[in-house]
């Protein structure tokens, strides 16, 4: 029994990550997008037609991150004029940072947004409690794998809580339903001071798909600071680490 099981192990590689920082995922992965002047306009102007969560504005040409599904469908259909990249690293500190412009050739991460309270009562650990406000499991489960044995942010004194008494921040995801807020906003409020805040996944940040329905109520983000922007749909568990390393002042 134990020969198969070193067969296995054996023939499934190193899946332990030694270096978070000097990942490269995938080329099939869409993450950062390039935005091109094109003379196709009626092209650039299907996709933003097509667009689910009107992420794409023509004149002139952005690509709101935060809206973006990353599906690829514009892409697809102007090709002259957007074009994803495997860059994993999206995190940014404020809202605006993460609409691409044309000439825009890499994320946008201000550390000046960043308040000086976070390095210093969290550089060293740091226990989240995470709230679905309506999401759809994915991104938590995208979360959750942050923790397992290929990732292990764990060794960098991250981890989640089930009890916001017992943590030093909120990640939010979903698009904050009605029958949620009520609920986000005392998890929010049981938090100690001083404690951060992480939006994550494009529901989260904008709504999503939901951003027009009568059953969200996303009041929640305009009366509390947001400490970390976290775009995706889902987010992958490099986009979290990443940013939240940044974010601690552990990560340039």
């Amino acid at each position: 029994m134990i020969f198969g099981k070193a067969k296995i192990l054996r023939s499934h590689g190193w899946q332990y990550i030694p270096d978070l920082n000097g990942v490269t995922l995938t080329e099939e992965f869409r993450g950062f997008p390039i935005l091109s002047d094109s003379d196709d306009k009626a092209a650039l102007e299907r996709a933003a037609k097509i667009c689910p969560t009107q992420a794409i504005t023509t004149s002139p040409l952005t690509l709101d991150m935060g809206k973006c599904l990353f599906c690829g469908e514009c892409q697809r259909c102007a090709p002259k004029s957007i074009k994803f990249t495997n860059e994993h690293r999206l995190a940014a500190t404020r809202r605006e940072d993460l609409i691409v412009k044309v000439g825009d050739t890499a994320p946008k991460f201000d550390t000046s947004a960043l308040r000086p309270e976070i390095s210093k009562y969290f550089g060293q650990t740091l226990q989240l409690r995470e709230v679905s406000a309506g999401g759809d499991a994915s991104i938590e489960m995208e979360l959750g794998a942050t923790g397992n044995v290929n990732f292990d942010f764990g060794r960098y004194g991250v981890g989640f809580t089930a009890s916001p008494r017992h943590a030093d921040g909120l990640v939010l995801t979903g698009p904050i339903s009605q029958n949620m807020a009520e609920a986000l906003d005392i998890c929010y409020h049981a938090i100690a001071e001083p404690k951060v805040l992480i939006v994550c996944g494009s529901e989260a940040i904008s709504g999503g798909l939901y951003a027009n329905s009568p059953a969200v109520e996303r009041s929640f983000l305009d009366k509390y600071h947001v400490d970390l922007w976290l775009p995706g749909a889902p987010t992958h568990p490099l986009c979290f680490i990443d940013g939240v390393m940044k974010m601690r002042a552990k990560r340039k």
